[in-house]
């Protein structure tokens, strides 16, 4: 049995999306985004500037962080709380009509623990349409939030998240079906 050697460790195949200057450019206005200036059109347009898609309607509050503004996209009249960090070193789609309420956080990226080199490890993740993850929430990499779905406070969702679901708890597992059919 081996333990991770990270003196080993290596991401070059990683592809960060854009030159450095420009990760640097954004590091240094990023601050802007993350500030508890109210706002949310002022938000919207700098990270329009860098390559986010954003749809009409969004509400930023204050104190988001977000790593990669190209690898974001977001429909229409979406709100994403104060104090949601979007770690987003690989895409995070977020459809239209969705809640993110505080302190949320979103993972796209990890690392195999199994292997003593400890790779990096990306995969998306997917937000649907009216979809709610309550304050505080997890989502890891790899995973999709269906349509309607909700992750209550404090859930960590590892496994996706059927559509019309209520999950709760960590690991997250089913509550009950959000909208119940007559």
């Amino acid at each position: 049995m081996s333990r991770q050697r990270l003196g080993v460790y290596t991401n070059s195949w990683f592809d960060r999306g854009r030159p450095v200057w420009v990760e640097v450019l954004w590091l240094l206005l990023s601050p802007l985004v993350a500030s508890s200036i109210p706002g949310s059109q002022m938000r919207s347009t700098l990270l329009r500037l860098f390559g986010a898609r954003i749809g009409n309607g969004v509400v930023f509050k204050p104190r988001i962080l977000i790593k990669f503004p190209w690898k974001l996209a977001i429909g229409d009249n979406t709100w994403v709380g104060e104090g949601v960090w979007l770690d987003n070193v690989d895409q995070i789609t977020i459809g239209s009509d969705c809640c993110l309420s505080q302190g949320v956080y979103v993972c796209t990226g990890n690392h195999d623990w199994s292997k003593e080199t400890f790779d990096l490890v990306i995969q998306p993740v997917t937000v649907n349409d009216g979809a709610w993850l309550g304050a505080f929430a997890r989502i890891g990499p790899g995973v999709t939030i269906g349509e309607d779905a909700v992750v209550a406070m404090g859930a960590v969702a590892l496994e996706d998240v059927a559509e019309n679901t209520v999950v709760q708890g960590n690991p997250a597992s089913v509550l009950r079906q959000r909208f119940r059919s007559d």
